[in-house]
């Protein structure tokens, strides 16, 4: 019985981490899911295999001891015989030890030789039962509707979801509603549900996570001399004191004025704001004047 390199399988690197693996895993899974394959034997192989190797590499133990014996595992799983049959040994008859946490049945024999597995079910395999496959939903919001926390009904395949949004929810952010997939193959679990929110902006105020961002515009004379202007926020207007001599492209942060934080209850981002200064372009022969004289005491 051959070797079967389980990071050839689900195609990554030996140093992956396991977020990575429980990522490759799933990209395969779904395309060589029996649901999706029906009566396409090379696409079922190919469907337990993946899952052996997702139970090995998963697994930080298993994956130890994979890694450790590699090519030469027929050597390691003697010595891991010997070693279960040195703890039987000490344990009376107690229970066997070695690994486990494997669902039973329909392994390669590369898998039940290393693993042992077969000793666990009497040598006989049993049939082998899937978790059902994955469903993928989008929902489209506006950026208004995640402000605030409230529900909606999806329908995915013909069932009502009724479905808690809590506010601050991100553009692109991904949540799994469990159990929610497909039904299981062989008496396996039901998939999960993963929907994928896209959010539209059709404000004029930049998102970045809990912290907004705007431009308002500002009279050079307000600029020079100062003054009280009423500026927009998400949630409407207030008040904002502007100093004398204000430079183009100035920042003030209105604390607490920004976007809520996911699933942290009443507490905002900031809102940033940008003074862009507009320069009057039609002004009247006095204020030309006017301007004139400025400039004749500048250069005193």
């Amino acid at each position: 019985m051959a070797f079967i390199d389980y990071y050839k399988v689900l195609e990554i690197d030996k140093k992956a981490t396991e977020q990575e693996i429980k990522k490759a895993y799933r990209k395969m899974a779904r395309k060589y899911h029996p649901d999706l394959n029906p009566n396409d034997k090379q696409a079922e192989l190919k469907f337990k295999e993946l899952n052996e190797a997702n139970e090995v590499l998963s697994n930080p133990e298993n994956r130890k001891k994979y890694d450790q014996y590699g090519e030469n595992w027929q050597n390691g799983a003697e010595f891991e015989k010997a070693r279960q049959q040195q703890q039987r040994s000490h344990q009376g008859n107690g229970q066997q030890s070695g690994f486990n946490g494997f669902e039973g049945g329909d392994y390669s024999d590369f898998f039940e030789s290393m693993f042992n597995q077969s000793a666990g079910n009497g040598g006989q395999r049993q049939s082998r039962s899937y978790k059902g496959q994955d469903f993928n939903a989008e929902l489209h919001l506006s950026l208004k509707d995640v402000y605030t926390t409230h529900k909606r009904t999806l329908t995915v395949n013909g069932k009502n979801i009724r479905l808690t949004i809590a506010a601050g929810v991100e553009n692109g952010q991904i949540i799994k509603i469990s159990g929610h997939g497909a039904e299981g193959v062989s008496g396996g679990p039901k998939g999960d549900l993963y929907i994928t929110f896209s959010i539209d902006n059709d404000s004029n105020f930049k998102r970045d996570k809990e912290n907004l961002y705007s431009t308002v515009n500002l009279n050079l004379y307000t600029a020079i001399l100062g003054g009280e202007i009423t500026v927009d926020t998400f949630d409407g207007k207030v008040k904002l004191n502007v100093n004398p001599g204000t430079q183009n492209g100035t920042k003030v942060k209105l604390k607490g004025k920004g976007f809520p934080v996911y699933k942290k209850d009443n507490q905002f981002g900031d809102l940033y704001i940008s003074y862009q200064i507009q320069v009057p372009t039609d002004l009247t022969e006095k204020e030309k004047e006017l301007f004139t004289e400025l400039a004749k005491l500048e250069k005193l």
